[in-house]
C-alpha cells in the first residue's frame, strides 16, 4: 500500500511541475502596432507601458527581462514606423513575453 502511495506522490509530483510550452501562456495579438510607450509611474525602475492598438489596451514590458533590448527596438520600431508585430502577452500578467514578425 506505501509503494502505491509513493507511485502516486510522484506521478502528482511529475504532472505539476512539467513545465508547457512557452507560447501556450501567451494571448496573441497578431498584426498588432504600437501606440505609445510611457515608463509605468507605478514602477518606472521595472516596467516600460506599452499601449497596443487604437483602442490602446495596455501592457507591459519588464526591464528586467533578458529580452528587454531586443522587445524594446521592435515596440519601438512599431511605434514610431507603424510596423505591425504578432504580440505574445503573458495570461494572467499583461507582461509582454513575445514579438514576432509577420510572415
Amino acid at each position: 500500500m506505501k509503494i502505491l502511495h509513493y507511485i502516486l506522490l510522484f506521478f502528482c509530483m511529475f504532472t505539476s511541475c512539467s513545465g508547457s510550452s512557452g507560447s501556450q501562456n501567451l494571448t496573441w495579438y497578431n498584426k498588432a502596432t504600437i501606440s505609445n510607450i510611457t515608463e509605468d509611474p507605478d514602477k518606472p525602475k521595472e516596467l516600460m507601458r506599452i499601449s497596443i492598438g487604437i483602442s490602446q489596451q495596455v501592457f507591459y514590458l519588464s526591464k528586467k527581462s533578458p529580452d528587454y533590448k531586443t522587445l524594446m527596438q521592435k515596440l519601438d520600431q512599431s511605434f514610431k514606423k507603424g510596423k505591425a508585430y504578432n504580440i505574445g502577452i503573458e495570461n494572467n500578467t499583461n507582461i509582454i513575453k513575445q514579438i514576432n514578425d509577420i510572415k
